[in-house]
């Protein structure tokens, strides 16, 4: 009987293995590198698409303005909640377009960082309304699956925050990580991910959470509530998907990997940041050493924002470490530290002043806008939707010092 009872188990545990195999038209992790469906090593390479499905201040040209609820606010006090769904609405359609990917791909990018904020997907308030904006992720890989691209979905603003700045449109402070409500509900979120894009091979994997708990945060003992969260949330992912890589970044804005102890799953990528330091091998050693320590594979998720000399030196500097790569960001408005630019509408210093204004009261803001040139509600307007105009990849042009800088043809 008993040797029946463990026939039997191991024929289950054999059959279980079986159906987890990566399915053939999937990349997968097999020690520190990542595969092709074909069996040759990937070696990843390419953009993050910062700014649309999470919008930035700084982005804007705004630096008080910082979070999209910020930035969403002032735009609604200056010409009204239609004008300004109407702006977010054509804002999403028109940032990031299929030429936009063609583009990327031609150059020879293989890779896409997609940054969303999680209200994008629930109910909970995005830009001024309950969105459920699936289509927009549906989109981007959809055009992506169609020019070869690879994507990587990442959680830029997680439920509850997990960086508590502006990067995540949170309350100041990384709640996530000691909030057991919104782990449930980030846990429940990417299930629901997973779920959706269980069978779709453009999606390269998840990455769980963008640079959680900064330095503001370091001695608030919460590092230690880092990988037991990704592992809640790993569990729940493979509940209804085994295949897809789940990228897991460090503490401090994604620079700290003492926070992790072995990989609980065999399925794994890790990944940091690094900007505004010398392109030079010890700035990355440490991360190659987990890298050879524990058998994964490691992408640089972020950097960038510096002249092309040093984006060209680090990116070289990654290469020659092996190290898989997405700069950031995409495209920018009037600069240069990206490969794609577009102007700056004319007027848009009117919307900047204002919004970067002290507009806590409602006297204050009743005080600006009858003392600020250029603010009325028809001329805002006109040169936000110039914004979006200007956006457009037709409107767009490359910074060819930048693409060289990174390899592009």
């Amino acid at each position: 009987m008993k040797s029946a009872i463990y026939l039997f188990v191991s024929l289950v545990g054999l059959l279980v293995a079986c159906n987890q195999q990566t399915p053939p038209d999937f990349a997968y992790v097999k020690g520190k590198e990542i595969y092709a469906p074909n069996g040759e090593v990937l070696h990843l390479k390419g953009v993050n698409l910062g700014n649309w499905l999470l919008p930035e201040g700084y982005m804007f040209k705004l630096s008080k303005c910082s979070a999209p609820r910020k930035i969403d606010q002032a735009i609604r006090e200056l010409i009204g909640n239609s004008a300004t769904t109407d702006f977010w609405d054509s804002y999403l359609d028109h940032y990031i377009t299929e030429p936009d990917i063609r583009w990327l791909a031609e150059e020879g990018a293989n890779v896409v960082r997609l940054p969303f904020d999680y209200r994008l997907l629930t109910h909970d308030d995005f830009l001024g309304r309950d969105i459920q904006g699936y289509a927009y992720l549906d989109r981007a890989i959809e055009w992506c699956g169609k020019y070869g691209i690879y994507v990587l979905l990442d959680m830029h603003a997680a439920p509850g925050g997990q960086t508590g700045d502006n990067i995540d449109d949170s309350d100041g402070y990384p709640w996530l990580m000691v909030d057991t409500g919104m782990q449930h509900e980030v846990c429940d979120l990417w299930k629901d991910i997973a779920r959706r894009y269980a069978s779709n091979s453009a999606v390269i994997g998840y990455n769980l959470l963008n640079e959680p708990i900064p330095h503001y945060f370091a001695d608030d003992s919460l590092k230690p509530y880092l990988e037991p969260l990704y592992r809640r949330i790993t569990a729940a992912i493979r509940e209804v998907d085994p295949y897809h890589i789940v990228f897991l970044g460090g503490a401090v804005w994604e620079t700290d990997f003492s926070v992790f102890s072995e990989p609980f799953d065999s399925n794994l990528a890790y990944t940091f940041h690094k900007y505004w330091m010398p392109p030079e091998q010890k700035q990355i050693q440490e991360y190659i050493d987990f890298r050879e320590k524990y058998q994964v594979p490691i992408l640089m998720g972020e950097s960038g924002e510096n002249d092309d000399e040093w984006v060209k030196a680090f990116r070289e500097l990654l290469d020659a470490n092996a190290i898989h790569w997405t700069f950031w960001p995409y495209k920018k408005m009037n600069n240069t530290r990206g490969p794609m630019n577009f102007n700056q509408p004319e007027g848009y210093e009117h919307f900047v002043a204002y919004a970067e204004s002290d507009r806590q009261t409602y006297g204050q803001i009743r005080m600006l806008k009858d003392s600020l040139p250029g603010i009325q509600a028809e001329a805002i307007k006109a040169v936000l939707d110039q914004f979006v105009e200007n956006s457009k990849f037709e409107n767009c042009y490359p910074n060819k010092g930048y693409c060289e800088a990174l390899g592009f043809k």
